[in-house]
C-alpha cells in the first residue's frame, strides 16, 4: 500500500540522479550500490540516529505486544491476532530496510548484491501489501463486533481467522512475485547506482536499458488495485460501523461504541496520512529539496511499524494494564 505511492514519482529522482553519475557502462552488474540519502552524505552519521531510535522501538515495542497477546488469555480473540499479524509484518517491513540503511550510514557499505537486491524489494513490497490487508480484516472485525455482536464469536472463529490470514499472506506473495521475476529478466547498464537507501521495485528497473513498460504497468496496477479495495472495503466497514453506532439510544453508550474502533483508526491514520504526505511533497513540492523527498520516502514506510505498538499500547487498556504489571513485577 505505501511503497506504491512513491512509484509514482521515483522516475523524477532517478534520471537527475543518472545525469550526474558517471557514463560508464554497466551490463548486467552483479551489485548495485546505494547511495543512501542523495545531497545528505556528509551528516548520514547524525541522520543515523533517529532511523536507528525509530528501529529499536519498532523492534521492542512489537515485540512486547507479541509477548503480551501470548501471554494474556484475555486477548486471544480475532482482533488481537490479527494485530499480532500486523506486529510480525512490521517487523518484517523494518527489518527489510534499516539493517541495511544503517550500514550505508554507518560502514559505507552501499554494495548490496543483484539477489539480495530482489530479496529485499520482495519482502518490501510484500509486506506493505499484506499489511493494508491486515487493516481490512481488523475493520472487518470490528464491523461484525458492533453490528452484529451476537455472531462475533461464531463468525470469526480460530479457524477462520486463520484462513482471512492464509488469504492475505497469499494475497501479497502472488501480486509481488513477478516484481523481482520481472527485474531479473531486464538488461541493466549506464549505471548501477540506486539514488535512495533500499531497493525500491520501479528505482531498479529504471536502470534496466530495455522497454521496462511491463515492469511499470504491472506495478501500477497492482498500486492501485490494492490501496482502491483496501481502502474500499474500510470505508464500507466504518460505514456501517457508523450507522450501527448512531441507532444506540444514548450518547454515553455511542461514544463507548465507537472507543471500540479508536485504536484501529489511529493505525490507518498512521498509515496512510504520512503515505499522503509523501505522495503529495513528491508531486507538488517542486521547491522541495531533493533530500527531503527520499527522507520522506524512508519515513512513510518506517514510521507506522514504529507507531502501531505505540498506539495500541496507549489505547488498548488489557495491553496497557498487563504492561504496567510486567514491569510492576519487575520492579518488586
Amino acid at each position: 500500500m505505501q511503497e506504491t505511492l512513491f512509484c509514482l514519482s521515483v522516475g523524477h529522482f532517478l534520471l537527475f540522479t543518472m545525469s550526474d553519475s558517471n557514463s560508464t557502462d554497466f551490463i548486467n552488474p552483479s551489485t548495485f550500490i546505494l547511495l543512501g540519502i542523495p545531497g545528505l552524505e556528509a551528516a548520514h552519521i547524525w541522520i543515523s540516529i533517529p532511523f536507528c531510535t525509530v528501529y529499536a522501538i519498532t523492534i521492542l515495542g512489537n515485540f512486547t505486544i507479541l509477548f503480551i497477546i501470548k501471554t494474556e488469555p484475555s486477548l486471544h480473540v480475532p482482533m488481537y491476532y490479527f494485530l499480532c499479524m500486523l506486529a510480525i509484518i512490521d517487523l518484517v517491513a523494518s527489518t527489510s530496510i534499516l539493517p541495511k540503511m544503517l550500514s550505508i550510514f554507518w560502514f559505507y557499505s552501499r554494495e548490496i548484491s543483484f539477489s539480495a537486491c530482489l530479496t529485499q524489494m520482495y519482502f518490501i513490497h510484500c509486506s506493505s501489501v499484506t499489511e493494508s490487508g491486515i487493516l481490512v480484516a481488523m475493520a472487518f472485525d470490528r464491523y461484525v463486533a458492533i453490528c452484529d455482536p451476537l455472531r462475533h464469536s461464531t463468525t470469526l472463529t480460530s479457524p477462520v481467522v486463520a484462513k482471512i490470514v492464509l488469504a492475505l499472506v497469499l494475497r501479497s506473495a502472488i501480486l509481488v512475485l513477478p516484481y523481482p521475476f520481472l527485474a531479473r529478466r531486464w538488461p541493466y547498464c549506464r549505471t548501477n547506482i540506486i539514488p535512495n537507501t533500499y531497493c525500491e521495485h520501479i528505482a531498479v528497473v529504471k536502470l534496466a536499458c530495455a522497454d521496462i513498460s511491463l515492469s511499470s504497468y504491472y506495478s501500477l496496477s497492482v498500486a492501485f488495485f490494492v490501496t482502491a479495495l483496501d481502502v474500499f472495503f474500510i470505508t464500507l466497514s466504518y460505514t456501517q460501523i457508523l450507522r450501527a453506532i448512531f441507532r444506540l439510544p444514548t450518547k454515553e453508550t455511542r461514544l463507548k461504541t465507537f472507543g471500540t474502533c479508536g485504536s484501529h483508526l489511529c493505525v490507518i491514520l498512521a498509515s496512510y496520512i504520512p503515505a499522503l504526505f509523501s505522495f503529495l511533497t513528491q508531486r507538488f513540492g517542486d521547491n522541495v529539496p531533493l533530500y527531503l523527498h527520499f527522507l520522506m520516502a524512508n519515513m512513510y514506510l518506517l514510521l507506522p511499524p514504529m507507531l502501531n505498538p505505540i498506539i495500541y499500547g496507549v489505547q488498548t487498556q488489557q495491553i496497557r494494564v498487563r504492561l504496567l504489571q510486567l514491569f510492576t513485577h519487575k520492579g518488586t
